[in-house]
């Protein structure tokens, strides 16, 4: 059987993949500027059976694997951008590139995607269709890589697509699932608020740029409380607030930088009304200007559901050893520019624990991440099973 022979094929690869990871650990690039990691990868497919395509909507590189026998189109994707993090774990593979380290495990997607690549082009001829290989630049950085690869064609031809994350909070051995809404929607704003200066002993001379940012601050939070549903989910996050001056000043302007979360567009659309008609309001009350960025990221990643059941299904068709347990997860507040595919194609993202056996543990984009590696072989015999299922059901 196809699952059997490719989970073969894959534990024969399992070291392979290790050193992989640990390469592009030690050699991250920021998003946009993935131009190493990009060649590091079109290298490994050149002498391959498989054709290849890259600079794909910036860095990407697409590689198709053509099945001996008629089918659908699959693709699979897996992000290589860093984070500019300074890494502080303590780990012999290191980032050799100051500033900057994969801090949410893209080296792990890139590594085990590429030997699963290998092992699907060894096996092309028993595929029941083709597999389109996505690797992906810039998903940590908006408006992401996603949206460049689509628009330069990568999903030409595709019937649908998989993609998985793995988790350093969650416990190696374990999967995650969920249909429907997964990961939330994220907005960027930010606002500078102009008002006027002046000397601390005379603020009735000023409009203090300060005050009036501060009530904006308390302000915004009933957005959430006071607009939206309990029921639906939304956060309002201001996380800058850059007012530093002189202790006797009266500061005339201020900036503000931050994000929303939502789950749905109606709660996104609800959030910027809101979120506009309070700095209207604030303009009015403290005779004060406001020039305002507010612009959409990512949309809700939205898991198809009848792409999710395939996932289960082929996984616990599958019997792989090392997966202990498959469960359903409740949605994610962070945001994954994988739900642009999902816009155009069925799909489904789904996760992998990475969580380590020893030592704490620490979340992603935090400079002690780290993953345990026995998480890589998980993932690509996850994903194997899920493309072994996907020929046998299509």
């Amino acid at each position: 059987m196809l699952d059997q022979l490719l989970l073969q094929k894959l534990e024969e690869k399992k070291e392979r993949m290790i050193e992989i990871r640990r390469y592009l650990h030690q050699h991250p690039e920021l998003s946009f500027k993935e131009e190493k990691t990009a060649q590091y990868i079109a290298d490994f497919y050149k002498e391959k059976n498989a054709l290849i395509r890259t600079n794909v909507g910036g860095y990407g590189v697409v590689v198709t694997i053509e099945g001996g026998l008629p089918g659908k189109t699959v693709a699979l994707r897996a992000d290589f951008d860093g984070l500019p993090i300074t890494e502080e774990a303590d780990v012999p593979f290191k980032s050799s590139n100051p500033g900057v380290m994969h801090a949410c495990g893209h080296d792990g997607h890139t590594a085990y995607l590429m030997i699963l690549a290998e092992a699907l082009i060894e096996m092309k001829d028993q595929l029941r269709g083709n597999v389109v290989i996505l690797h992906q630049p810039a998903e940590e950085t908006p408006p992401g890589g996603a949206i460049a690869m689509i628009e330069d064609g990568c999903l030409e031809g595709v019937d649908s697509i998989f993609g998985i994350h793995l988790m350093s909070l969650s416990v190696t051995g374990e999967v995650y699932y969920r249909a429907g809404e997964m990961q939330a929607g994220r907005s960027y704003f930010k606002v500078k608020i102009q008002g006027k200066g002046g000397h601390g002993s005379m603020p009735h001379t000023s409009n203090d740029s300060i005050v009036a940012a501060s009530h904006f601050v308390v302000a915004a939070q009933t957005i959430v409380s006071r607009r939206i549903n309990p029921f639906d989910m939304a956060t309002v996050t201001i996380g800058s607030f850059d007012g530093k001056g002189s202790f006797n000043v009266i500061k005339d302007s201020v900036e503000l930088e931050g994000d929303v979360r939502t789950m749905s567009s109606e709660v996104r659309a609800t959030v910027e009304t809101e979120f506009k008609r309070i700095l209207a309001g604030l303009a009015q009350e403290f005779n004060i200007t406001y020039d305002l960025i507010y612009s959409h990221d990512y949309p809700v990643l939205v898991n198809d559901k009848a792409m999710t059941e395939l996932v289960v299904n082929g996984i616990e068709r599958a019997g792989i050893p090392e997966i202990k347990a498959l469960m359903e997860t409740p949605p994610m507040s962070g945001s994954e520019d994988f739900a642009y595919y999902l816009q155009k194609i069925p799909g489904s993202m789904f996760y992998v624990g990475a969580k380590p056996d020893v030592g704490p543990v620490y979340p992603h984009h935090h400079p002690k991440f780290v993953i345990n590696e026995d998480s890589l072989i998980i993932a690509a015999k996850a994903m194997a099973a899920v493309v072994a299922e996907y020929f046998g059901q299509m």
